[in-house]
């Protein structure tokens, strides 16, 4: 390292701008910035040689450990050849072979198109303008979107506005898409018939709310809006963005209810969490509505410069061969049962509701005195965090609802140890 540990910490609070981050507190904070060097499995190491278990799989992105063999091979291989070439007007093998396995996770005949952009906002952005300019396509007049209470689509305008967290939606209000938001599936259900007419699509993130705080929708809540979408001639999009790949125990949240949407969206873990990919499955019902002449202006007039970027497609190709090689979904009961188990067996005054759906985990905080929620404006949850780091934890909270979602390769006793050192975290901090 050319730089010292100082002057690494000095010149990132002089330039750099971090995402979710209050920076005045960033930049003034008595304690420094962890700066992350390497990693290894489920492990980080720190430039001080401090090493760390990755319990939320660097922001819910990683799969199968860091520095995997097959990937990083997968990755190298492509390097040699190209690092990058445009989709518009061109493709490339990668891109190709990717579009053809993800089609494949999916029965047959029904998700067979793809199309692949750069993370999650953008996979969400692409099925909305999908729908859009398909009913505009055919002559429908469906204007609105349904999206849920608590959601967590993105930060691009688009997405936001779907989005039914306040911080992230109410800024930019006057942008984005016309939505209702419901706070369950009886309000949808219960819905006027004149205006279920005109609902283009409903939107929902499948089995479980990220950024709501890990928040589990009744069993059964997929299947029922897959109903309603076909008796009301509306799309259903789902946001796997957090869910996909093995992160619920199944390749995808969906499978566990047998339903299949109009639009899966796709990312994080697309790629096993080495690059920046995304993808937005559809049907060739939807993909069809698209072609005419050149003239027609029919063309979906949206696009990325590193849309099918072949090392992100190289990266998504060698991660779906360790599901497959590995047989990784097949080896996650044991773990979501440990993890289950682990969790059972804490009895801490601080911890009040626990959920957990897979590999997945939302603890929340409370007044042991009271049983209500903590004061949000003191950052529990973040300082029970920070605690967690000298028991050789990193994870980051949702307000102050603690999460775990460590990488599908972690052993059952990385497992129990995290949940451990949250219990112990917890306890230094509040007892």
């Amino acid at each position: 390292m050319s730089d010292s540990l100082e002057e690494l910490r000095r010149l990132d609070k002089a330039h750099l701008w971090h995402p979710f981050t209050q920076m005045q507190d960033w930049c003034s904070s008595e304690e420094d910035p962890l700066i992350i060097a390497s990693g290894k499995g489920a492990m980080l190491t720190d430039v001080k040689g401090n090493q760390y278990f990755d319990g939320n799989s660097s922001i819910w992105t990683n799969i199968h450990g860091h520095r995997h063999p097959k990937i990083d091979a997968a990755i190298r291989d492509q390097l040699s050849e190209i690092a990058h070439c445009s989709a518009l007007g061109f493709s490339n093998q990668p891109a190709i072979q990717l579009g053809e396995k993800l089609v494949n996770l999916f029965p047959a005949g029904s998700l067979t198109r793809v199309f692949f952009s750069d993370d999650g906002s953008t996979a969400v952005e692409c099925a909305c303008k999908m729908a859009v300019q398909y009913r505009q396509l055919k002559g429908e007049a469906r204007p609105h979107f349904v999206a849920f209470g608590g959601a967590y689509h993105g930060d691009t305008m688009g997405a936001a506005s779907l989005g039914g967290i306040g911080v992230f939606r109410e800024r930019f209000a006057s942008g984005g898409y016309p939505a209702c938001h419901l706070d369950d599936i009886d309000g949808l259900e219960s819905m006027a018939a004149e205006d279920a007419e005109t609902v283009n699509a409903v939107i929902v993130e499948p089995l479980i709310q990220g950024a709501a705080g890990m928040q589990v929708w009744p069993q059964g809540m997929l299947r029922r809006l897959r109903e309603w979408c076909d008796a009301n001639g509306a799309f259903l999009i789902l946001d796997e963005v957090m869910t996909g790949f093995g992160r619920t125990g199944q390749m995808f949240a969906c499978h566990h209810e047998a339903i299949v949407p109009d639009f899966i969206c796709l990312a994080k873990g697309l790629t096993g969490g080495y690059l920046p990919l995304a993808a937005t499955l559809t049907t060739e019902e939807v993909y069809e509505a698209f072609l005419g002449s050149y003239e027609e202006m029919t063309t979906f007039f949206y696009g990325h410069s590193y849309c099918a970027n072949p090392l992100g497609c190289a990266a998504a190709l060698g991660s779906l061969k360790v599901f497959e090689d590995e047989k990784v979904i097949d080896s996650l009961g044991p773990k979501i049962n440990s993890l289950k188990e682990a969790l059972a067996s804490v009895e801490n005054p601080h911890w009040g509701d626990v959920r957990q759906v897979g590999m997945i985990v939302g603890i929340d905080l409370l007044d042991h005195q009271t049983g209500d929620a903590l004061n949000w404006r003191k950052e529990t949850g973040a300082r029970v965090c920070r605690a967690a780091r000298k028991y050789g934890l990193l994870t980051r909270p949702v307000g102050d609802t603690l999460t775990l979602m460590p990488p599908l390769c972690s052993s059952v006793d990385q497992i129990k140890s995290a949940v451990t050192a949250l219990d112990h975290a917890t306890r230094d901090l509040l007892s």
